[in-house]
């Protein structure tokens, strides 16, 4: 069974792997990362993992039970108790709820373990798969994108209001909660 987990030093040529193996399915519906994003690879990854350390972004990949990256679900400016949120899946497992059910479990783990109340996330008009995903979700449309934000493609906002679980709950891998859903 897939698991979510939050992202690693470790997962390095796992998510590269996942990345190149899915770039033209990925292109079909968002721009294309361009070759400096594989070439720079390394460098990129690392940066990405300094900022989910200071706290800017989380990371979470989910891994197959091989070892292979399924899908790449991240929380990116965390700030004010809002995130935005960005994912993709791979082509192999598209189609199939996968990231469906990994973003309503990234929306609890986005409220409990890391305090926020908002997540937003942009979906352009011709990627009606990621709109779907965000809608069964409990996303709502919000307003426009701007085209700059989506690769140069119209799009909409799409926003969920998280629910605080209950003062006592554990969430696996998270601290508990304190009163008033604050750690």
């Amino acid at each position: 069974m897939p698991e979510l987990k939050r992202l690693h030093a470790d997962h390095t040529s796992a998510v590269l792997a996942f990345e190149l193996a899915n770039r033209a399915y990925f292109a079909a519906s968002v721009s294309d990362r361009g070759d400096a994003f594989f070439d720079q690879f390394t460098d990129r990854f690392n940066a990405l993992m300094a900022e989910q350390e200071a706290g800017i972004c989380a990371f979470y990949v989910l891994v197959a039970e091989d070892g292979s990256v399924l899908g790449r679900f991240n929380l990116i400016d965390i700030e004010d108790h809002t995130a935005e949120l960005g994912y993709r899946v791979a082509q192999r497992v598209a189609g199939r709820g996968v990231a469906t059910a990994t973003v309503r479990e990234l929306c609890r783990l986005a409220a409990g373990r890391h305090g926020l109340r908002t997540l937003r996330a942009a979906a352009a008009r011709q990627n009606t798969a990621s709109q779907k995903v965000l809608t069964k979700a409990e996303f709502v449309p919000v307003g426009p994108a701007d085209p700059a934000h989506l690769g140069g493609k119209p799009g909409t906002w799409y926003q969920r209001e998280l629910v605080l679980p209950p003062y006592g709950t554990f969430l696996p891998g998270g601290p508990l909660q304190e009163p008033g859903g604050h750690h």
